[in-house]
């Protein structure tokens, strides 16, 4: 039995499309007729709106830290211009948690290992 594996794509699913037909309610209804003041239009919203994501990502650069105190690895996405870290896994609280945890674990060892003359 061998210990790799791969996982392959298949292939791209397929959506099927389903057209619902318009209620009894919808297709009986009287076409309703507005004064141009209050009546309403659709707006252009893709050209008000840009999603660049190419934009945000280009000054964010991506790290890898070792936290010896927690003995951990730390991802972080650091901004380039300003240097600040804008993600991090773990977070914060988790590596002061994981190094407080080590400490007293690395203590208890300190003290089990300890040769003491307890006959006096």
């Amino acid at each position: 039995m061998s210990a790799d594996f791969n996982i392959k794509p298949v292939g791209a699913s397929v959506a099927a499309q389903f057209i619902e037909p318009a209620p009894d309610a919808a297709r009986e209804a009287v076409p309703t007729q507005l004064p141009s003041d209050k009546a309403v239009t659709a707006t252009d919203a893709l050209g008000s709106v840009q999603n660049n994501a190419d934009a945000d990502n280009s000054r964010l650069s991506r790290q890898v830290v070792i936290d010896r105190a927690a003995a951990s690895i730390v991802y972080q996405v650091v901004d380039s211009r300003t240097s600040y870290v804008v993600r991090q896994f773990p977070d914060e609280a988790r590596l002061r948690a994981l190094a407080y945890l080590r400490a007293q674990d690395i203590a208890r060892q300190d003290n089990a290992n300890r040769k003491t003359d307890l006959m006096a």
